[in-house]
């Protein structure tokens, strides 16, 4: 689970930009692949995202864990959750790190002896609320 993202255009293109630090297991998958996606759940599922949001992929099968169901959108080579209510297919077209001009007072609230986020723009390619 991702608790950070921005919707908006950039370069004339929709995007939804996305932050990740590099110590989060999530990482690895986001810079070897070439498109992501962002899903979005109701209410019935808020305790399956805090379980996901506090445990770490490398420690557990989260997905197993809160009976989940991988659906592949091979197109894309990606993958989102049939319990998803929304999801968007990205494809990476930047990434850089917040580590310039973050100001004192959020570097202490958010970061301290812990990473920067790195920031990941992804171009809209695909929006769907049926992955059935």
């Amino acid at each position: 689970t991702i608790g950070w993202a921005t919707f908006g255009c950039v370069w004339s293109r929709n995007v939804c930009i996305v932050y990740v630090k590099p110590n989060r297991y999530t990482y690895q998958f986001m810079e070897k692949n070439d498109f992501f996606t962002v899903s979005f759940y109701d209410e019935t599922y808020k305790k399956e995202m805090s379980y996901l949001g506090s445990r770490s992929g490398r420690d557990c099968d989260k997905v197993k864990d809160c009976n989940f169901s991988p659906v592949s959108i091979d197109k894309f080579n990606t993958v989102s959750f049939k319990e998803a209510k929304y999801t968007i297919v990205c494809k990476k077209i930047y990434f850089d790190d917040l580590d310039n001009g973050v100001l004192e007072e959020i570097e202490k609230r958010y970061y301290g002896n812990e990473p920067y986020h790195r920031f990941y723009i992804g171009e809209i390619y695909m929006e769907t609320n049926s992955l059935n």
